[in-house]
């Protein structure tokens, strides 16, 4: 049978259900056509589950593999790029590796905004303000188009970083400093789960609601305009309500945040820096529980290795400007390439 043939049964089985006669089929396939794009794009699917996540360690790797030979043959492929993305920061944890990967989408794709809001997302989650805002504003300075649907992430994304870039720096929670105030906060509450947004909202807002709906039979009376009058009052409470929880929220369980950015960053460093203590917690396994599996599988084996984090360790950034010259830009005072001296001038044939 041809490669064709063998893609084609695959496609078949991973309609009908049948995973491992499509990952059979599909390896056949790419074995007698390593470049056959669609049948490598089956094994990726295969390994995933119908909602499109990877059901463990090794079926994230083993998807994330075929991505990267896609996007080699057809570095076009924004959506396979998107998916690489995805498995390494969602479902692996590899949040470096993943700030890599969407540099590399910026050298075939320079004028898509995807790869600036992943990046800058990233960076948030780690901490990195600053680093984050600067892929934000790159999107504003460059006047790039940004989809509707990527709008409201935009604008939330800026609003953190401004926000965070306003308080004191020393205040951001680095896990990477052992004697961070971060830690000690983390242990005043790792023995609880943290508190979540619908039960401070049902404490704070759900009485002031009740007496509204009590004091508007005394004081608006009845009839129409008391029904609307009341409305008016139930609706700007419950929207006071949301934005005074949703800060509630975050200041309450800025522990449990903390806690997050240090089992994120080490999943994405390989070195552990969270003590035995925390890590047996409640808040812990909390946390843990709801990390997908695959993540899961790859801390436990982060954990086994015992990997202490090295004496004077920086964080290291991509070149987020090593795409710039792809597109033949030049800083100020450098030589365009088509102006050097040595450059051959162009002659019509």
């Amino acid at each position: 049978m041809s490669a064709e043939n063998h893609y084609l049964d695959a496609v078949e089985a991973l309609d009908s259900g049948d995973r491992e006669t499509a990952l059979t089929e599909a390896y056949k396939a790419v074995k007698l056509d390593p470049e056959h794009v669609d049948a490598w794009q089956i094994i990726s699917d295969a390994h995933l589950s119908a909602d499109g996540k990877a059901a463990d360690l090794t079926s994230a790797a083993k998807s994330l593999t075929a991505v990267k030979t896609i996007v080699k043959l057809e570095p076009t492929r924004i959506d396979m790029w998107v998916r690489g993305g995805r498995l390494l920061a969602d479902e692996l944890g590899l949040m470096f590796d993943a700030l890599d990967w969407w540099q590399q989408v910026r050298h075939h794709a320079p004028d898509e905004v995807t790869p600036l809001i992943e990046q800058a997302t990233i960076l948030a989650d780690l901490g990195m303000y600053k680093e984050g805002k600067e892929r934000i504003q790159t999107i504003l300075n460059e006047n790039m188009d940004v989809a509707t649907s990527q709008y409201g992430r935009v604008h939330q994304l800026l609003g953190l970083f401004n926000n965070a870039i306003q308080q004191n720096s020393n205040e951001y929670f680095k896990p990477w400093e052992k004697r961070h105030p971060g830690w000690s906060a983390i242990e005043s509450k790792m023995r609880k789960a943290p508190v979540s947004e619908t039960t401070i909202f049902m404490l704070v807002t759900v009485p002031i609601l009740f007496g509204v709906i009590i004091l508007s039979n005394f004081l608006a009376g009845e009839g129409l305009g008391a029904f609307c009058l009341t409305s008016v009052v139930i609706f700007i409470a419950v929207i006071a309500g949301m934005r005074f929880t949703k800060n509630m929220f975050r200041t309450i369980n800025r522990p449990a945040f903390n806690l997050l950015r240090a089992m994120n960053f080490e999943a994405s460093s390989s070195y552990n820096v969270i003590s035995e203590d925390i890590r047996t917690s409640v808040l812990y396994m909390y946390i843990l529980q709801r990390k997908p599996v695959a993540w899961q599988e790859r801390m436990l084996l982060i954990i086994d290795e015992k990997n202490k984090l090295p004496k004077n360790w920086k964080m290291e950034f991509p070149d987020f400007d090593s795409h710039l010259a792809d597109i033949g830009f030049v800083e100020d005072g450098e030589t365009p390439f088509w102006e050097a001296e040595n450059a051959e001038p162009y002659e019509e044939e």
